[in-house]
């Protein structure tokens, strides 16, 4: 009971978009099935990214430079794919490329004291560079990542289509919300990693070793980065194209602050944004409005706006978030 006091918004809200939802699909299941897997589509990346900011920040490091890591594991996943033929080895190059990267990040920032939001930049400027002049046009994978169907939950009205019947990573998305959710909350991992990012001297007096968990939450939350990128170059589509992370980096940096830090709620941030995309598309495609395919695009960056505006003074950051850790001070 008092977790569905601190969430009676977020919960109240669930169940009447989850009404809405089905009222909608038994209206019509086709149209309904579709707008909801294009939004989970679109969402996936923004939810992955999103988890990468969410340990980042509740560590006490600003990671700006999520675009950047999603760009670096597009690229790295889909060439190393098509160097091997192998979309798995794709994935796999793909994640480490985001490790390496949240490697530089944490290394930079944590241990050199360098200003993060220097660090971040600098990781999205280097990715540009790199994956513009590394590019090599007429590259080809063997073919992307399948779907699958999950047993069961794959059978369920609307929910199952779309959210059980994807491909590795999409399903991968959904269950990292919620694992990552119940770590920071139900876990020693969870508490110290909270601690070092609200009060980190206090977290070191108490023996928690803040630059060694700071180092490796940003090392590793840079995996997520590389994974979401490998999705947009393997499973969304099975080809790279240059800047192809297309701002969803700076999109989930806006998820996350929407969604209070907290990763279930940043999934239902992500899943918010992807509906409105999809549902602008959806009116395009029906002739039911005449909106120009540069207004769609837009539409995102319109809605990150509209959300930090929104959510500016009603959502508090980790008390040390963006603040360098010095031992003794």
């Amino acid at each position: 009971m008092e977790w569905l006091n601190r969430n009676k918004v977020w919960v109240g809200t669930s169940v009447v978009v989850l009404i809405a939802a089905y009222a909608f699909y038994f209206a019509n299941g086709n149209i309904a099935v579709s707008m909801f897997s294009n939004a989970w589509f679109l969402a996936v990346p923004l939810v992955l990214g999103a988890m990468v900011g969410v340990i980042g920040e509740r560590s006490g490091v600003v990671n700006i430079g999520i675009e950047g890591q999603m760009l670096v594991g597009a690229f790295a996943g889909f060439f190393a794919a098509a160097a091997a033929q192998s979309v798995v080895v794709g994935v796999i190059v793909g994640a480490l490329s985001g490790i390496v990267m949240g490697a530089f990040l944490a290394f930079t920032t944590v241990k050199g004291q360098l200003d993060q939001i220097i660090a971040g930049v600098v990781i999205n400027i280097v990715a540009t560079g790199i994956t513009s002049f590394y590019y090599e046009s007429g590259k080809t994978i063997p073919r992307g990542l399948p779907n699958f169907d999950v047993p069961l939950l794959s059978k369920i009205p609307l929910i199952g289509p779309v959210f059980f019947s994807d491909g590795p990573i999409a399903l991968f998305a959904l269950v990292i919300a919620v694992v990552l959710h119940v770590l920071l909350f139900r876990t020693r991992w969870g508490l110290r990693t909270r601690a070092v990012g609200e009060y980190p001297s206090a977290a070191d007096t108490a023996g928690i070793n803040v630059i060694a968990l700071r180092l490796f939450n940003v090392t590793m939350a840079g995996s997520l980065a590389g994974i979401a990128g490998a999705y947009l170059s393997m499973e969304a589509t099975s080809t790279f194209e240059r800047g192809m992370s297309s701002g969803r980096g700076f999109l989930a940096l806006a998820i996350l602050i929407f969604g209070a830090w907290r990763p279930l709620r940043a999934l239902a941030a992500a899943l918010f944004f992807g509906f409105m995309s999809a549902s602008a598309s959806q009116l395009q495609a029906s002739n039911v409005v005449d909106i120009p395919q540069q207004f769609i695009n837009l539409l995102p960056y319109v809605l990150t706006l509209v959300v930090l505006a929104a959510a500016a003074g009603r959502v508090r950051a980790p008390g040390a978030v963006g603040q360098p850790f010095v031992k003794g001070d």
